[in-house]
């Protein structure tokens, strides 16, 4: 059978040392993440050999046919692909099973655009099936950034100070409107914005459905609240808020009830990465808020539900502010994870915030401020400074390294107060 990808176009991805890592742990490794980001290609670069679920061919025979044997298609040269498993669920508990009689690492290799009704699942997978968060490229994977400067290097206290490539407003509106989806990387600024906006058209018309034929999810409704997730990108807006802005902006209401389900619809599309909220090791009173910020995996999509152009974006700037954390946030949960480090941002009710933190797996942490220009970048950092002193102060442990990513410009360098000042374009994990 003919591989999915073509090994000789193939990108390098950054997950593709965590997939031979956890090859090498576990029985089985799940890739799941948005549709188009690369899932199919980045896994099929790493098997064997390979089962399409959803392969048309002989009207869906092969689909079918997991459905009868669930077992029976695990069987071939390891790794083995099951590519868009979730269109036949048995396939996990079968793949459970499967390792659990062949006591082997490496066999299977799943990939999912979503994630099924867990009540048609028996067993969790915990200890056989390593699930892997897959996301769309990052400025490093795309070729948009030219990665002159690590977070690896900026943990350890390497760094050097330079000119960078220089980049403007007008290359990051481009980028956000575009996204990193593999097959948009190249496309022409007038054509940039088409992918994603056919990508949420096919969320609202066909694949809401597809997740869960039973449930009716109004084409409507799944609009209004994909917009004001948009408008609401890089925020913590609460729930409450969300069912607000919807009927300011829409004159239509729906329910908080109607509002989890579509919500959780989202999460299991993979279509949401938001950030969990950072909480320091405090001993003391200083009480930190537990909201996470909200995010679209990719803020092209927030982009899409909103109509926006590169032009458009560039003439409401702090709407173009939002969807640049939008893009820097995206990038830093691809770098994080290679860095075994988790992604979280920081806010306390003294109104101190930071734009993303950095856990890493020894316990130690960095702080990152996002401005959209390097003109911004040195009130940025006094702001970052004094944040990271106030959780010193209340018995916090100090951050490893404070940086600020900034987006136009073209310089990277420490300040006097040891703060890196980088510019997205030149940075990678």
């Amino acid at each position: 059978m003919k591989k999915i990808a073509d090994l000789d176009k193939y990108i390098p991805r950054i997950i593709d040392k965590d997939i031979e890592r956890y090859l090498r742990v576990f029985g089985a490794v799940c890739v799941e993440g948005p549709r188009w980001c690369g899932k199919s290609w980045t896994s099929s670069f790493h098997a064997k050999s390979e089962f399409p679920v959803g392969d048309p061919a002989g009207n869906f025979s092969n689909r079918t046919l997991a459905e009868i044997e669930p077992y029976s298609v695990l069987e071939g040269e390891t790794p083995r692909l099951i590519d868009e498993w979730q269109e036949v669920p048995a396939l996990w508990d079968a793949t459970r099973s499967f390792v659990d009689r062949k006591p082997q690492k490496g066999q299977i290799i799943l990939t999912g655009s979503s994630t099924p009704n867990k009540k048609g699942i028996l067993h969790s997978g915990t200890g056989r099936i390593k699930s892997i968060r897959m996301n769309t490229m990052s400025l490093f994977e795309s070729g948009d950034s030219d990665g002159k400067i690590s977070l690896s290097d900026l943990y350890s206290g390497v760094f050097e100070p330079g000119i960078c490539k220089d980049t403007t407003l007008d290359t990051l509106a481009y980028l956000i409107v575009r996204g990193g989806w593999p097959g948009n990387i190249g496309v022409s600024e007038q054509l940039c914005a088409d992918l994603a906006v056919g990508y949420m058209e096919d969320v609202v018309k066909t694949d809401m459905k597809k997740l869960d034929p039973e449930i009716d999810y109004n084409e409507h409704k799944t609009k209004l609240v994909l917009k004001s997730l948009a408008r609401n990108e890089s925020t913590t807006v609460t729930n409450n808020k969300i069912l607000d802005d919807i009927m300011d902006n829409d004159s239509s209401s729906i329910s908080k009830n109607t509002l989890t389900k579509y919500l959780n619809a989202f999460s299991r599309l993979f279509l949401l990465n938001n950030q969990e909220p950072f909480s320091p090791n405090i001993r003391s009173s200083l009480r930190v808020k537990q909201m996470e910020k909200r995010h679209f995996s990719d803020p092209a999509m927030a982009c899409a539900m909103l109509g926006l152009t590169p032009k458009k974006l560039k003439n409401d700037l702090k709407l173009f502010g939002f969807m640049f954390e939008g893009l820097v946030e995206r990038d830093l949960f691809v770098y994080s994870q290679a860095m075994n480090g988790r992604l979280y941002h920081y806010q306390d009710y003294n109104g101190n915030e930071i734009d993303a933190v950095i856990e890493f797996e020894d316990g130690n942490w960095c702080a990152i401020e996002i401005k959209l220009g390097l003109n911004m970048a040195e009130d940025g950092a006094k702001k970052l400074t004094k944040v990271c002193k106030s959780i010193e102060n209340s018995g916090g442990k100090a951050p490893i390294f404070k940086c600020i990513i900034y987006g136009a410009g073209n310089l990277a360098y420490r300040n006097e107060e040891g703060v890196y000042i980088v510019p997205v374009t030149s940075l990678k994990n």
